[in-house]
């Protein structure tokens, strides 16, 4: 069993990073090979139009053409068993670079045919994580989206998400007064583990033998 993880976030060690990395324990101790991969490290873009994945009888057919860092990563996503995506929420959406690597890892997975085919060789388990320092449930749609997508295209997939995240090691040196640092720090320390616990869970039920 195989698991890849891709940590979307800039941060290594923040919220984010944090979770997936709980993820991963969570698939070790299922007994999966485990690599976690930070996307802030590579060098490359998303989805440039080319097309070459979709051309009948192309080199590039049903995968992504363009050669760079993320080429070697895209890879070992399709073949893993089980990946995990991590990503803070930027402005309503997941971070640039985990985008572009959806881009390029879903669109060359599908066809335009009547019939829909899908043109990688397995399903893949998928467990999303997301961290928001918006209140619960804020982005409870868009998350169903991305798992719809993802579901589709991948895998059966599942989200877990943290909310209300600690940001500032000190609130005051920032432009930051509307929020309750009390209340956000109490969270951090009471809720933040148990929303890693979840994504521990997560990891170890999708990296757990069919």
């Amino acid at each position: 069993m195989k698991a890849l993880a891709i940590n979307g976030s800039a941060r290594k060690n923040g919220n984010s990073a944090t979770m997936l990395k709980h993820a991963v324990r969570g698939a070790e101790e299922a007994g999966a090979e485990t690599e976690l991969v930070n996307l802030y490290d590579l060098t490359y873009k998303g989805c440039t139009g080319c097309v070459s994945c979709k051309l009948l009888g192309g080199k590039s057919f049903g995968r992504c053409a363009q050669r760079d860092d993320l080429t070697p990563v895209l890879e070992k996503a399709i073949d893993s068993d089980v990946l995990f995506l991590a990503s803070p929420i930027y402005f309503n959406d997941i971070t640039g670079e985990l985008r572009s690597f959806l881009e390029r890892f879903w669109f060359p997975a599908i066809t335009y045919t009547k019939a829909r085919t899908l043109l990688y060789p397995r399903r893949i388990r998928v467990g999303m994580i997301f961290t928001t320092n918006a209140p619960a449930g804020h982005y409870t749609e868009y998350y169903s989206g991305l798992v719809r997508t993802s579901s589709w295209i991948i895998g059966d997939t599942e989200h877990v998400a943290a909310t209300e995240t600690w940001q500032f090691d000190d609130y005051s040196r920032y432009a930051a007064d509307m929020f309750d640092v009390e209340a956000r720090k109490r969270r951090h320390d009471e809720v933040f583990p148990q929303e890693c616990l979840q994504a521990y869970e997560m990891g170890k039920r999708l990296a757990a033998p069919i």
